[in-house]
C-alpha cells in the first residue's frame, strides 16, 4: 500500500514542501517517484516519518535526529522504547491534569484546597529519597543540580540519546543468535556504562567502585519492575543485565 506525498502530508499534519525537505536531508526518502514526477510513500517510509516527527517533538534538530535514525537497527525496538516514554509522560500529564481540575473544582465551590494532591505529577524529585538512600544526599544534590541548569536543547537531546540506546538495547536482545557476550552486546554494555558516566553525582562519575556501580544497578534492572519496560520487558532487562556483569568482569579480569 501506498500514498501520494499530498495524501502523507494531510495525514500527519505537515507540508509537501516539508515532505521533500526531509528527503532533502535523507530523513524521509518518497519509496518511489512515479512517471509524472509525484511522490509515494510506502508503510516503511511512513513509519520511518512518524519516528521523524516524534524526535521533532522532543525539540531535536534535523541533524541530530539524522544521526539518531542511522544508529537505529530496528525501527520496531526503537518505537516500542519511544512507545514506553510517551505512555510515561502520559500518566504523569493525566495526574497534573487531575490535580489541575482538582484545584480548580476546590476554588469554584469554595472548598479547602489539598495541598498533598495539588502537585501531583509536577516533581521531578519523586526519587529523591531512593537516590539519597543508596548513594547519598551529596550524589542526589549533585546530579539534581546538573540537570535543573542544563539548557531545555541539550535536556532534550539526553533523552533522545538514552531513548536511542534502549532501543538499540531492545533489537539486541531480540535478534536471534545474539547472547549477552556477543560483541554486539559489549558493544552496547560500553555505551551503557558511558552513559552513566556521563551523569554527574553517581559513582560512575565521582570515582567510586565503577565495578560494584554497575553491577548493582545491572542487577537492579532486574529486581525493579520499573526498569524492564526500558528494555522490553523482563528478558530484555536480564539480557542487559548479563551483558554489563560480564563486560564489568572482562573488565576486572583484564586489569589484573
Amino acid at each position: 500500500m501506498e500514498w501520494s506525498i499530498q495524501e502523507i502530508a494531510r495525514m500527519a499534519g505537515t507540508t509537501s514542501r516539508t515532505l521533500r525537505h526531509y528527503d532533502k536531508q535523507g530523513l524521509v526518502a518518497p519509496s518511489r517517484i512515479g512517471n509524472n514526477g509525484y511522490r509515494y510513500y510506502d508503510e516503511a517510509a511512513l513509519v520511518r516519518l512518524q519516528r521523524v516527527l516524534l524526535l521533532r517533538e522532543l525539540g531535536l534538530g534535523l541533524s541530530q535526529i539524522a544521526q539518531v535514525l542511522n544508529n537505529e537497527r530496528d525501527p520496531v525496538a526503537a518505537l516500542t522504547t519511544h512507545l514506553s516514554l510517551l505512555r510515561q509522560e502520559q500518566r504523569r500529564l493525566a495526574k497534573q491534569v487531575a490535580a489541575v481540575a482538582s484545584t480548580v473544582n476546590a476554588l469554584k465551590e469554595g472548598r479547602p484546597l489539598m495541598a498533598n494532591e495539588m502537585f501531583e505529577g509536577f516533581d521531578h524529585t519523586q526519587y529523591r529519597e531512593e537516590v539519597e538512600q543508596c548513594w547519598g544526599m551529596e550524589a542526589y544534590a549533585t546530579s539534581d543540580k546538573w540537570w535543573r541548569e542544563m539548557g531545555d536543547s541539550d535536556r532534550k537531546t539526553w533523552k533522545a540519546n538514552l531513548e536511542q540506546l534502549n532501543a538499540d538495547w531492545i533489537a539486541a536482545a531480540q535478534a536471534p543468535s545474539i547472547d549477552a557476550t556477543s560483541s554486539r552486546a559489549q558493544e552496547l554494555a560500553r555505551r551503557h556504562i558511558e552513559w552513566l558516566k556521563s551523569v554527574p553525582g553517581t559513582p560512575a562519575n565521582n570515582g567510586g567502585d565503577l565495578g560494584a556501580y554497575i553491577k548493582g544497578l545491572a542487577h537492579m534492572y532486574v529486581d525493579d519492575e520499573r526498569f524492564a519496560t526500558n528494555y522490553g520487558g523482563a528478558a530484555g532487562a536480564r539480557f542487559v543485565r548479563d551483558a554489563l556483569v560480564h563486560h564489568v568482569q572482562v573488565g576486572e579480569s583484564d586489569s589484573r
